[in-house]
């Protein structure tokens, strides 16, 4: 029986990545490489945002305006399709908090600014992991291999 040449397996199924307190960077990470996995044109709406989005926050619109042409149709589905998969990765208890922003990049922006965290924080936090790992010991019953895998978690936040 002759085998049969079949194209290479791909990727079918991705999970969205849930964001985290505390996570913003490595889940923007991965969040640009499932959105471009999807669709690159998606990931271009939030980098780039919409002229309809500039005009309408311009304007300071309620709702975005109704596409009349299949150019904009196309644009509003996206804008759709890019907010239910960025809605899909906020935990439950912040959903409420994002559902009503209208257009891709919005969201993005806002989804960025509540789990990012701000200059000072960071800063903050960077300090302290400093002073962790300045100080880092290890108790005489923790194996070596416990103890290695805590100071790389360090070394990784850092």
């Amino acid at each position: 029986m002759a085998e049969q040449d079949s194209p290479p397996p791909t990727i079918t199924a991705m999970k969205i990545p849930i964001i985290k307190k505390g996570e913003y960077d490595i889940w923007s990470i991965r969040m640009r490489q499932y959105i471009c996995h999807t669709d690159h044109n998606l990931w271009d709406l939030i980098m780039d945002g919409d002229l309809q989005e500039e005009a309408a926050l311009a304007g300071e619109q309620s709702s975005p305006p109704a596409p009349k042409t299949a150019k904009q149709l196309t644009a509003k589905r996206n804008h759709e399709r890019v907010k239910s998969i960025l809605l899909l990765a906020i935990p439950d208890e912040y959903l409420l908090k994002f559902h009503n922003v209208l257009y891709a990049k919005s969201l993005w922006d806002a989804i960025k600014s509540r789990f990012g965290g701000n200059d000072k924080s960071k800063k903050m936090s960077r300090n302290v992991l400093k002073h962790q790992v300045e100080n880092f010991t290890t108790a005489p019953s923790e194996s070596l291999d416990k103890a290695y895998d805590r100071f790389q978690k360090l070394i990784s936040q850092l």
